[in-house]
């Protein structure tokens, strides 16, 4: 069955699992293939998840047939999401007793926003998002629910939180990032997740590496790491890589090393069900990490191969994330002294950056701009 979304009439996860048997390939395969984790490939299919646009794009991509239906708009989508009623309106005009349909919904509409993050730009979608968050956090305050409910609801807070804080993060609003990833740890905390409250202070981590602080950002990591009890091997591998990023950038080699060497250990160990959110961290994007440490602590010439192997295997409908890549790419050729390979590979991040505006893309432009 389609669904329509955004204008654009979606197939159903059996519909997208019956294309893949068809053109005979195995889900590992369309795992490697695309952008995604078997498991989380395997939830889609089977109808554990919902069917986001990208996902959908990545199959069609694949195996080289048409599964939608009319013109998929993802800004459209997002602006249609800001002016429509949400679930949260929706179920509470039959009284303030929820139930967990309406934790069902609203999971389904963190899964949505948190795959357009992929192919909308942060001053579109932040709106929709802080929307959300918003409406959930007053149901929070004002209905009635049981135990299992409250805690489902709770989670749903912290992923918004930490999802807003992310996209706040990208658009440049670091204050209003900072704000909102503390709010989501206490969310977490409510919903004895300590996982997720882990997810969120690393995520602050990445931004305080990013912005000025790696010091900071590395003691935070590392207490992220510390704990998130119960963590499955890739979002112990998601939380090490910060902890290797904020070491790269406090210029601290061995701490990056040993941190690289734990993210491998622990992405090996992988094939279990884990969180949704983690869904994007494959190889390539280990690698990705991998090189800008490398590029930090002036190994440029290793870091190239792993850039220019995994920009290959990127979905080019991520912009934002080609952008940013292709930057640690002409940065690698810059700092090794091929000046002309870096103009290069510049223009083509600038082509992209037009396509999906960024103040992280902005502000890697001009850095790698100002080496030129």
């Amino acid at each position: 069955m389609f669904t329509v979304v955004g204008g654009c009439r979606m197939p159903s996860g059996v519909e997208l699992r019956a294309a893949r048997e068809a053109a005979e390939m195995s889900l590992s395969r369309m795992a490697q293939r695309t952008h995604f984790a078997k498991s989380y490939l395997s939830m889609v299919e089977t109808g554990k998840r919902p069917v986001p646009d990208d996902v959908v794009t990545a199959y069609e991509q694949v195996l080289g047939v048409p599964l939608s239906e009319g013109p998929c708009d993802p800004v459209r989508l997002a602006h249609e999401w800001l002016v429509s009623d949400s679930p949260v309106a929706v179920h509470t005009r039959s009284g303030r007793r929820v139930g967990g349909s309406l934790a069902s919904a609203l999971e389904a509409r963190v899964v949505e926003l948190r795959h357009l993050d992929d192919v909308v730009s942060s001053n579109e979608l932040l709106p929709a998002i802080t929307k959300e968050l918003a409406e959930a956090q007053g149901l929070l305050r004002t209905a009635s629910y049981s135990d299992a409910v409250g805690r489902r609801l709770f989670t749903l807070v912290g992923e918004l939180s930490q999802l807003a804080g992310w996209v706040a993060s990208d658009a440049g609003q670091y204050a209003d990032a900072q704000r909102f990833y503390i709010s989501g740890v206490r969310a977490a905390d409510e919903a004895r997740n300590r996982v997720l409250g882990a997810q969120l202070l690393s995520s602050l981590s990445y931004q305080m590496a990013n912005i000025g602080d790696p010091n900071g950002a590395a003691l935070l990591a590392r207490t992220a790491v510390r704990g998130a009890e119960g963590a499955t091997p890739v979002v112990r591998a998601l939380f090490l890589e910060r902890v290797a990023w904020a070491s790269a950038k406090s210029k601290d080699p061995d701490g990056t090393w040993r941190a690289l060497d734990a993210v491998d250990e622990a992405f090996e160990r992988r094939g279990g069900d884990e969180p949704e959110w983690v869904y994007w961290l494959n190889r390539d994007e280990i690698d990705v990490m991998a090189a800008r440490c490398m590029i930090e602590l002036d190994r440029p010439r290793d870091a190239e191969p792993l850039l220019s192997s995994a920009l290959a295997n990127y979905p080019p409908d991520h912009a934002r994330e080609v952008t940013l890549y292709l930057t640690w790419l002409a940065e690698s050729h810059a700092r090794a002294g091929d000046l002309d390979a870096a103009r290069d590979v510049i223009e083509r991040a600038r082509r992209y950056a037009d396509a999906m505006p960024s103040a992280r893309t902005e502000n890697r432009l001009a850095a790698v701009a100002g080496m030129l």
